[in-house]
Parts: structure tokens; C-alpha cells; sequence
């Protein structure tokens, strides 16, 4: 070969050494590439379920019972005609306020002024008898012992005597009865409250025989509510060792009622029951309770229905959850209990009385210990949790 051969075959060996060296050098550029892009992706990081908690603490729960109840006066005296008589005048206005004793109709004093009258008179003359008897017994008697009257004469005169007191005693007796029918003629008002309007009119002819009503007078600056409670109602407040009716000074409370009115409105006075009856009604399954109640504005009205909040109970120091907290199954009532490491615990407990949306635990938990409040449906026993403090919302400053 001459010198063109040689340079041919060199050239040929150059070209196939840079391709060598092309292709590794690409070959080395993808593989780094390649690593870069396998380490460079993001670690799926593990997702634990969110759930709000908060800490068991102790409170007073008031435990009350809502009944129907019906208000009554504390009292309600019906005014009738004691003397029979024509009506005369009515001395009062018809929805008004009256006092004990307070003259409120007149019936015809004509006839009962006339009787005592003559009441009067025979009394003064039966005074008058009994004054000349004893004078003749007086005059009767030394003659009797000088022996210058008989003994029929001395007896004679004591019987006279005798009787003229006796007649004299009727005699008063007569003038007071005369005297209390024509004070019946003036109506009085038997209490203190608000008089009804008139049920007879003037001139009409009234008296006991006929049962006249002539109008009604109600007090009620304290009324009376009456409901029932069931016998399963007496039995709970037996196991809590309250007795309806009783004041017991031993305990920090008392059983009071609180009413609402038809309006939904909440009445501010509070009572406290004065009375339970001794019996259940068979027919019924009830026993009926009486709770006392101030009314000074006079807002509650013999007659209204109203609804009956009676606190049968005062728990106090409790612990309590909230309702939504509590997961039941067919083993029993359980919530999830947060540990140190932020795990889910499933803890059975027994539960007490419910009261707006809080349970009492009676069994199972201790105060301070972390509960799952929201986001427990999602959760297993001994499952790790992404811990959320419930929102608390903060009060706004009213700026000036």
C-alpha cells in the first residue's frame, strides 16, 4: 500500500475511536441523568386522619324534668248575697283592685234597719222587766224572813225574775242577729285581689236561697301552678333522696320551677314546689305537684297553659363529654382517648344523665384526660392522629 492507503486507515481508526467515545460519553450523560431523575423525586410522606380534642373536665349539671302545667289563683272566693233583698248600688269598678273588707254592693236596708229597731226596743223593755223583778224579789225576800210573806209569795217572785233574765237574754240574742243580717246588707269584699265584673245587675232580687253570686275575687300576686309527674318520675327522685314538697335545709338546693310563657319567653320569677299528693291515680299513672310561684306585675293569668321545668336534680363535679363524642355499639358506649404519642385509644365507659348535648360519665374516664370531640367515625383503635385544637371563637372589642 502506498502513503493514500496508510492514511485511509488511519482516518477510518480515528473516526471509529470518536464514535467509541461519543457513544460513552452519552451513554455515561444518560445515566447520570437517569440517577438525578430517580433520587430526585419527592417521599410520599405518610397522612394521619385530623380530629379536633379537647380535655374532660368536671361541672354541675342540673338535671331537670318538662311538664304541662295549668295556673290557678292562690285564691278565688266567689261574693253571694247573705240576706235576701233587692240590690241597690255596686260600689266598685268591674276589673279593679280591691281591699279586705271593702264595701262592694247594697242591698235594700229597709226591712233589716226596721227589725233592729224593734229588736232594740224589746230589749230595752226586757230590761226593764228584769229591773222590776228584781226589785220585788229584793222587797219580797226580808218580808219573807220576818215572816210576814208567805213562801208562795217569795217563789213567785224568784220565777218572775228568773224569767225576766231569760227573756233578756233572748232579747239580745235577737238584737245581735238583727244586727249581723242588716250588716249583710253591705257586701264586703272577703280578701284582697282583683274583682271580677258583676254578675247581678241593680235591682235585682238576691239572697242565700236563690245561691245569688254576685261576682268573683281572685288574688293572684301568687299564683299556683298544678302538674303531674309519672310514677317513674317519683321513683328517680326517690334514688336521688328528694322528697316533692318537703323543704329539706340539708342540701344546697331546692326543687324550683321555672315556667314558659306562651311566647316562648322564659318567666323571671322562679317557684319551688309546696305540695305532691300523698297518692298515685291508678287511671292515669300520675301524681299530682304544686308549685308555688310570685306574680307581682300580674303577667300570669288564672286559667293559662304553660310549659314546666322542674329541677329534680343537681349534680355537682361531674365529669361530662359532649354527646357527639360518644360512639355506641351493641359491647356498650366507648370514646377515643388521645396518649402521649398522639394514638387513638378506644375506652368502654358508663354513661349518666344527658343535658344539652353533654353526657355524664359515670365510669371510665378521669379528668384531664384528651378525647377525640370531632373526627372520631374515621378512626380505628391504636391508630396515630393529626391533633387539630378545637376552634374557640374569640369575643369581639366593641371600639369606641
Amino acid at each position: 500500500m502506498g502513503k493514500k492507503g496508510n492514511n485511509f486507515f488511519k482516518k477510518s481508526i480515528s473516526y471509529i475511536m470518536a464514535r467509541k467515545v461519543l457513544v460513552s460519553l452519552i451513554v455515561i450523560c444518560g445515566a447520570i441523568i437517569l440517577y438525578y431523575v430517580i433520587n430526585s423525586k419527592p417521599k410520599i410522606k405518610e397522612v394521619y386522619p385530623t380530629v379536633s380534642v379537647q380535655k374532660v373536665q368536671k361541672e354541675d349539671i342540673s338535671i331537670y324534668g318538662e311538664y304541662v302545667g295549668r295556673i290557678r289563683a292562690h285564691q278565688f272566693v266567689e261574693v253571694r248575697a247573705r240576706v235576701e233583698g233587692y240590690l241597690q248600688q255596686m260600689l266598685f269598678n268591674e276589673g279593679s283592685s280591691v281591699v279586705k273588707d271593702q264595701n262592694l254592693f247594697v242591698i235594700d236596708q229597709t226591712m233589716y234597719k226596721a227589725k233592729a229597731e224593734k229588736a232594740r226596743a224589746l230589749l230595752k223593755k226586757d230590761e226593764a222587766q228584769v229591773l222590776k223583778a228584781k226589785r220585788d224579789y229584793e222587797r219580797i225576800k226580808p218580808l219573807y224572813e220576818q215572816n210576814a210573806a208567805s213562801r208562795l209569795d217569795l217563789d213567785n217572785a224568784e220565777a218572775a225574775y228568773e224569767s225576766a233574765k231569760a227573756t233578756l237574754l233572748m232579747s239580745k240574742a235577737d238584737l245581735t242577729q238583727a244586727e249581723l243580717e242588716l250588716s249583710y246588707t253591705l257586701v264586703k269584699s272577703p280578701i284582697t285581689g282583683q274583682i271580677s265584673q258583676r254578675n247581678a245587675d241593680l235591682g235585682t232580687l238576691v239572697g242565700p236561697s236563690n245561691k245569688s253570686l254576685l261576682a268573683t275575687v281572685v288574688k293572684s300576686d301568687t299564683v299556683l301552678v298544678d302538674f303531674s309527674l309519672t310514677d317513674l318520675d317519683y321513683l328517680r327522685s326517690k334514688k336521688r333522696n328528694v322528697n316533692l314538697g318537703r323543704v329539706d335545709s340539708t342540701r344546697s338546693w331546692q326543687p324550683n320551677v321555672t315556667i314558659t310563657m306562651a311566647d316562648q319567653s322564659i318567666y323571671p320569677e322562679r317557684g319551688f314546689v309546696d305540695f305532691a299528693e300523698p297518692q298515685v291515680d291508678p287511671n292515669t299513672g300520675t301524681f299530682g305537684v304544686r308549685a308555688e310561684i310570685p306574680n307581682p306585675n300580674g303577667v300570669l293569668l288564672p286559667g293559662q297553659s304553660t310549659r314546666v321545668q322542674l329541677l329534680l336534680d343537681l349534680m355537682e363535679n361531674v365529669l361530662v363529654v359532649p354527646q357527639k363524642a360518644i360512639i355506641t355499639e351493641k359491647g356498650g358506649a366507648y370514646i377515643f382517648v388521645i396518649n402521649k404519642d398522639t394514638v387513638a385509644k378506644k375506652l368502654f365507659i358508663e354513661l349518666g344523665p344527658e343535658v344539652d348535648n353533654k353526657v355524664v360519665v359515670e365510669r371510665g374516664l378521669r379528668e384531664g384526660e384528651l378525647i377525640v370531640a370531632e373526627g372520631q367515625h374515621k378512626l380505628t383503635p391504636n391508630m396515630k392522629v393529626n391533633i387539630v385544637e378545637p376552634l374557640v371563637e374569640t369575643p369581639k372589642v366593641e371600639q369606641k
